[in-house]
């Protein structure tokens, strides 16, 4: 390993400490179903959680079960998800999705997949438009507590603010750059109060660095 590898190594686990003193640190609640959350995933793609989450709702309300929006068209499922956005193509890649599931499988419990190797997984599922690593990687993460640390808006921003990745590194990169560095059992707790501080702190337009639990060694804090 090299000395800046090493060094970089450092700087994140000096970070995920100095996050959890300030934040906590969070503890993943338990397995959720898995495809909810990977739809619930896609809907949240381009949008605010607000929005996606009233999308999700309004999903699950508007129709019985998984099978009954497999069998919808296309405009209805569009319909039910209007306030998530890029509604007609995130409808289609959902029915797309859930044929793909239903003929793969024969069910749309797919717990049991938590249980397969996660590169498996994630290789299987980004095979399907609409599904990036981002969102294999926080279905994995919320729905199995796979140890992973899935790259979004928010973790990708401040990945670049807090020099942890190159200027300019795409959100793919950031995560293949960042997975080796991160202590083991870490990914959970790194990823969830990053986005914490991006929303409470460490904001695009207007970052309360004087706020900040990392404006030590934050590159991008304002000198004192």
């Amino acid at each position: 390993m090299s000395a800046s590898e090493r060094e970089a190594r450092k700087q994140i686990e000096w970070v995920i400490a100095h996050l959890e003193k300030h934040f906590g640190e969070p503890v993943w609640p338990g397995r959720r179903d898995f495809l909810e959350i990977l739809i619930g995933t896609i809907l949240s793609q381009n949008t605010n959680d607000k929005n996606s989450e009233a999308a999700f709702l309004k999903l699950r309300a508007s129709f019985k079960d998984w099978q009954a929006i497999l069998v919808s068209p296309t405009a209805r499922i569009a319909a039910a998800i209007r306030s998530a956005g890029l509604a007609n193509q995130k409808a289609e890649r959902i029915k797309k999705i859930l044929t793909w599931v239903n003929k793969t499988w024969g069910t749309f419990d797919l717990n049991f997949l938590c249980a397969m190797d996660p590169q498996q997984i994630s290789d299987l599922f980004q095979q399907q438009k609409g599904i990036g690593v981002k969102t294999i990687s926080v279905t994995r993460m919320f729905a199995c507590g796979h140890d992973v640390f899935p790259v979004d808006t928010h973790v990708h921003r401040l990945c670049g603010r807090l020099g942890l990745v190159p200027t300019g590194t795409t959100a793919e990169k950031t995560f293949a750059l960042m997975a080796p560095r991160i202590p083991r059992g870490k990914g959970y707790s790194f990823h969830v109060n990053l986005i914490q501080l991006g929303r409470q702190i460490c904001q695009a337009r207007k970052p309360a660095c004087l706020r900040c639990p990392l404006q030590k060694k934050c590159p991008s804090a304002p000198t004192p």
